[in-house]
């Protein structure tokens, strides 16, 4: 079976006026196949309204992740922050069910004064008391999936998201490669590179399907500084070659589009793809 290869915006369309929940009539028209709904400043969607973006996102074919608040920390010193966060990930799980979200994904924290090691024991203390919140409201519709992070002061390296989702059953990761790229320095620059990151995954995981982001991304010392347009030559990570291993590799992968030009961007990439599976 020829693997699913999608792509699709982080957010509402740029060219797009109209009603979220017939959003996807549009990403349809445009010719993307994915799309992430995005709650970074609370979930606020209605059941009605949720459950109307996964009807229409069905009619069209899209692939609906949705992205979490930003503000999550698993791993605060303040433990109110916690049951916070914990509540914002119970209604992001709740709401990714009625619009059949198919990744729920978001953003672990920061290290604040805890070392590595302390700080992922304070995100699975947190998971465990998420899950069981999740269970209790009858929730079973749903794949948590943390992202990796670009900045050095965050939790979310691929090495630590690997840890919590072996550890944990309906967990996935989210590769952002920019955020790789810039949390390392600028590290990815080969087909090579993104070969590593694929097989760690497939090694540890025994995974081959990845949902990911992608932007050209601009960075310093501390990681992760502004997101860039794909056109812009100045920043990376490359593109091209993450494209040629996703057409020979044979993951299921589906691409996220993160620069400032969202769907636009999506469906460069997208043709980007379709030039290099013409050869």
């Amino acid at each position: 079976m020829k693997p699913d290869i999608r792509f699709g915006p982080a957010g509402r369309p740029m060219g797009y006026k109209g009603k979220t929940t017939q959003v996807c009539d549009y990403i349809k028209k445009v010719g993307l196949d994915a799309f992430e709904y995005q709650a970074t400043y609370g979930v606020k969607i209605s059941k009605q309204s949720a459950l109307e973006l996964g009807e229409n996102a069905a009619k069209n074919d899209i692939l609906v992740s949705m992205h979490g608040p930003y503000y999550i920390n698993l791993c605060s010193q303040k433990e109110d922050t916690i049951k916070k966060s914990v509540e914002r990930l119970v209604q992001s799980a709740k709401a990714g069910e009625w619009m059949n979200s198919y990744r729920t994904v978001f953003h672990m924290g920061f290290y604040t004064k805890y070392s590595p090691e302390e700080a992922m024991k304070k995100c699975k203390d947190a998971i465990s008391e998420l899950l069981e919140k999740v269970e209790a409201l009858g929730i079973n519709n749903y794949t948590f999936a943390p992202e990796t992070t670009g900045k050095k002061s965050q939790f979310g390296s691929l090495e630590e998201l690997i840890e919590i989702c072996r550890s944990f059953d309906n967990f996935t990761p989210t590769v952002d490669f920019a955020h790789m790229h810039a949390r390392s320095g600028g590290i990815i620059k080969t087909k090579e590179d993104y070969a590593k990151i694929f097989d760690k995954i497939e090694n540890e995981l025994g995974l081959k399907s990845l949902h990911c982001h992608f932007t050209k991304i601009e960075y310093t010392d501390a990681g992760e500084k502004k997101h860039h347009i794909l056109s812009d030559s100045n920043f990376g990570p490359p593109l091209t070659p993450l494209l040629e291993l996703i057409s020979e590799n044979g993951f299921n992968v589906t691409l996220i589009c993160e620069t400032p030009y969202l769907d636009i961007d999506a469906l460069e990439m997208k043709k980007e793809y379709s030039s290099i599976l013409r050869g």
